[in-house]
């Protein structure tokens, strides 16, 4: 059974950075594509950021390209994002998961950017 534990969220002000990390257990995670997702209140949860197994290959939300940086270290099964020049429509909670959104969610980590 996968678990997945995202930590790292804060109240930042406008302008300011945060890095989120999250830790995967399971066999499978140097073989899966990952990402990290976000909900912000009354709002669907969003696709922000994948990364391929290797790590060589990243794709990033038109919202948040220059700004985000997704990257993992697989010997960790962790998956990070830094979160840079954020702003307060980033205010979110932020959740990981497989690219196909195949694991139980987690129960996330709150960001919350203020003005």
């Amino acid at each position: 059974q996968v678990q997945l534990v995202e930590s790292g969220g804060g109240l930042v002000p406008a302008g300011g950075s945060l890095s989120l990390s999250c830790v995967v257990s399971g066999d499978l995670f140097g073989i899966s594509t990952m990402a990290w997702y976000r909900q912000a209140p009354g709002r669907q949860r969003a696709l922000v950021a994948t990364i391929s197994n290797g790590g060589r290959t990243t794709t990033y939300a038109d919202s948040v390209k220059g700004r985000f940086t997704i990257s993992r270290d697989n010997a960790k099964k962790t998956v990070t994002l830094q979160m840079n020049s954020l702003k307060p429509e980033d205010t979110a909670r932020y959740y990981c998961n497989h690219v196909t959104q195949r694991y139980a969610w987690g129960q996330g980590t709150q960001v919350t950017v203020s003005s």
